[in-house]
């Protein structure tokens, strides 16, 4: 799943300009069979062909490439010093500016909207259901059972077994037993280590040769799973304490026997248990399970937690646990389901009997081994409780999804947690709006029951829609472009149960079927499909580890900050990557369109007007920097770009580079070229020899004007780059002789005709451009 090849991800603006330099090889292509033609075709003419291609191949710009390759760097640059974004990196320097084109984020739950810091809220027992706040009478519970189990004077006594071994959960046993069945069974089924281990020490205070004593002393923990780390931090809480874990031991403190003021620092009983059997948590199996055995009462249990979907044909039969799980997710908890089952020494031994062969099996062996533990171990066991865990959400997730929603982007969050988890966070972090409704689709197995959710779902409109992955594959295997063309129109998407291979298809079914560019944001090692199959992955850098981060093209630390990630630095690189491009395209056409007009006045001979150091010259020193200052420009501030996320919206549509837009600068440079080269002719109709000086004199102040007007606010570098490339060519005129005549350039006549040859290329352009801005206004220019 993870390990699969990452996909080389091109951005839509570089698909675009390729089109456009297409384009452009036709024009360069009918231009160069216009003049042969217009000469009759004489002599060789498929020679002369060639020879205007190569006389205008500065229409296909070169640099172009290059120009962008350069902006993406910089804005990436931008992105990772922005104070705003603090911890940001840029993996893929090479899309940066599909940020600005974003119509659909696909999220992740835990860890990416929330803190991924779990915290134990609810222990339910069928009969009483405690807090943290009630966690006092927990330990009071506690202490009453265990004054009785290790507390006893008899070693005998000790050793017999207590009611749930007798009756196997049948027999009536008080409140206090429950309550340490059920702490008990949460601190052993887990795979926490402690990162403090408090080795036991005999004492004359041991029970018998099989228990200690251990210094009291808080605990940290270090596991896969922030929830189990919350499950044991909280029978910590309440006095049962995971002192040490070794592959075949785990031993348990007893703080709740040690009065309010000697906890963390007094000695306290030890209970060790060895560990028989591990049985992991999976994705697939939803469960973990441990078969261990009490060195005290020589007691084997089988421990088992998980989802309640395969908890509740595993244990027996209740009344109460399918309406506490559904309470428990209605308030945006994560919960779990703990049984156990007393073991003698003869099911054990058939156990290991069975599970020995099955580990044995050359062929089927994983499958083997879990029918093995589902015939021996998995049934009937007593209904321990329940617990619920809490995940908060992070810092400005409801302003974050808001931002978002305003800007156009629809969100989808796709979980593997159960429906009513999913709905109640997706509702607490205004995914949903207030008043929205929230339409639940799950436990669909047949296609005609899709086909019915489908046609209900068409007549509600604007909703949210809850969908379970059962529901979600059927739905994608037999009506998947209803399914999407459905689903894509709605401002918002939950997909609970999801496995990761489910969310990368979702994420390449959206992008078949609308054609959209999707981001997608994740923390964990089971978002890497998505992030990677997106055509923006974002990762965060959280306490599942670096997966997400190294995986993705982006890595920030928290959610909040996609937010300024699209609607500032996403608008940035787009609009200016995109007037780059215009620009670039537009010095290469305006200076072959020169070449037209110069080779059709000498009767269509493939003449170059400019030659060496003035042709290099054009393309570096003396235009490059201004034309690249153009990645320092900004419409409006960021301040305004966060505060009005509507103005993203007009990003999405492609404006900014376009079929229009190129053929609007076409038409621009055909009119500059024509008017340049015309008026150079025409005003110095006497001094003829000295036109490649005229031109090309005016055709950089036209261009430095050009910059000059395109610029929205002004940046000190802007004006350094223009003044110091003017600078530049003005020391060219006396250090290249043999193409400037110093003592006529310096001429008044010179100097006036030349200004009037650049007024009027480019203040036409100036007025319509400010007649346009009073009377059609862009949507941000009404914001400054």
């Amino acid at each position: 799943m993870n390990t699969g090849h990452a996909k080389t991800k091109v951005g839509i603006l570089d698909t675009e300009v390729n089109r456009l330099s297409k384009i452009l090889f036709v024009v360069t292509l009918g231009l160069s069979l216009a003049m042969v033609a217009l000469d009759g075709f004489k002599a060789v003419w498929y020679i002369t062909l060639f020879r205007f291609l190569i006389l205008f191949s500065s229409i296909i710009p070169i640099s172009l490439r290059v120009n962008l390759d350069m902006g993406k760097s910089f804005y990436s640059m931008m992105i990772e010093r922005d104070r705003e974004i603090p911890g940001a990196v840029v993996r893929n320097s090479m899309i940066p500016e599909e940020l600005g084109r974003i119509e659909y984020c696909l999220t992740d739950k835990t860890g990416t909207l929330t803190c991924n810091e779990m915290e134990l809220k609810r222990v339910h027992m069928g009969v009483m259901a405690y807090t943290l706040e009630t966690s006092d009478e927990v330990t009071r519970h506690l202490r009453a059972n265990l004054k009785d189990r290790v507390g006893a004077e008899d070693p005998e006594e000790t050793r017999q077994p207590s009611a749930l071994a007798k009756g196997h959960g049948k027999a009536r046993r008080d409140m206090p037993q429950r309550v340490f069945d059920m702490v008990e069974s949460l601190a052993l089924c887990h795979n926490v280590t402690p990162a403090e281990e408090s080795a036991p020490a005999a004492d004359s205070r041991t029970h018998d040769d099989r228990a200690g004593v251990a210094v009291s002393k808080p605990m940290s923990y270090q596991a896969s799973s922030p929830d189990e780390v919350a499950i044991v931090k909280w029978t910590e809480h309440v006095g049962v304490v995971l002192a040490e874990r070794t592959l075949s031991t785990i031993t348990l403190r007893l703080d709740a026997l040690l009065p309010e003021e000697q906890r963390g620092h007094g000695t306290a009983p030890l209970l060790t248990y060895d560990i028989l059997q591990v049985f992991p948590f999976t994705s697939e199996s939803k469960r973990m399970g441990i078969v261990v055995q009490s060195r005290l009462s020589g007691d084997m249990y089988f421990i088992q937690k998980g989802a309640d979907a395969v908890m509740t044909r595993i244990v027996e039969y209740n009344d109460w646990l399918d309406e506490e799980c559904g309470n428990m997710a209605r308030d945006g908890l994560r919960t779990l389901v703990v049984g156990r089952k007393r073991l003698s020494r003869q099911a054990y031994a058939r156990f290991e009997q069975a599970y020995s062969q099955a580990r044995a099996s050359v062929v089927g062996r994983a499958e083997a081994m879990r029918q093995a533990v589902a015939d021996h171990l998995e049934s009937d066991l007593e209904l321990l409780g329940l617990t619920g865990v809490e995940d908060r959400l992070q810092d400005h997730v409801r302003t974050t999804l808001e931002l978002l929603g305003n800007a156009g982007v629809r969100v989808w969050m796709l979980t593997g947690d159960k429906v009513e988890t999913a709905t109640c966070v997706a509702v607490s972090a205004r995914l949903v709006r207030r008043g929205q409704l929230v339409h639940v689709i799950s436990g669909l197995r047949s296609a005609s029951e899709v086909s019915a959710a489908l046609e209900t779902l068409r007549t509600l409109g604007d909703c949210c829609v809850v969908i379970d992955g059962d529901s979600l594959q059927v739905a994608l295997d037999f009506y998947r472009d209803e399914f999407v063309r459905i689903a894509a129109a709605l401002p918002a998407v939950v997909c609970c149960r999801c496995s990761p291979t489910q969310k990368a298809d979702v994420v390449r079914v959206l992008q078949q079927h609308t054609g959209k560019r999707v981001l997608a944001v994740g923390d964990g090692g089971n978002d890497v499909s998505m992030i990677q199959a997106a055509d923006v992955g974002v990762g965060l850098v959280g306490l599942e580890g670096r997966q997400a981060s190294l995986a993705a093209d982006f890595s920030v630390d928290q959610f909040s900050y996609l937010a300024r990630l699209l609607l500032w630095h996403g608008r940035n690189s787009y609009k200016r990557s995109a007037k780059l491009a215009q620009f670039v395209i537009h010095r290469g056409l305006i200076i072959s369109i020169m070449q037209v007009v110069f080779s059709a006045l000498f009767y269509f001979a493939p003449i170059a007007l400019f030659q060496g150091m003035l042709l290099v010259g054009y393309t570096t020193v003396y235009t490059m920097a201004p034309v690249f200052s153009l990645v320092l420009d900004r419409d409006v501030s960021d301040e305004i770009a966060m505060l009005y996320p509507e103005l993203y919206a007009e990003l999405t549509k492609g404006r900014a580079l376009s079929l229009k837009t190129f053929f609007i600068w076409l038409l621009i440079s055909i009119y500059q070229g024509g008017a340049l080269m015309m008026l150079a002719v025409w005003l110095f109709d006497t001094d003829f020899i000295h036109v490649v000086s005229i031109s090309f004199t005016g055709l950089v102040l036209n261009e430095l004007l050009m910059v000059a007007l395109e610029i929205r606010t002004w940046h000190r570098w802007m004006i350094w780059s223009i003044l110091g490339s003017l600078a530049i060519y003005v020391a060219s005129i006396w250090v290249l002789p043999a193409y400037f005549d110093v003592m006529f350039i310096l001429s008044a006549a010179f100097v006036w005709k030349t200004v009037v040859i650049t007024a009027v290329s480019a203040v036409p352009l100036y007025i319509i451009k400010v007649i346009r801005r009073i009377y059609a206004p862009p949507a941000y220019a009404k914001l400054t």
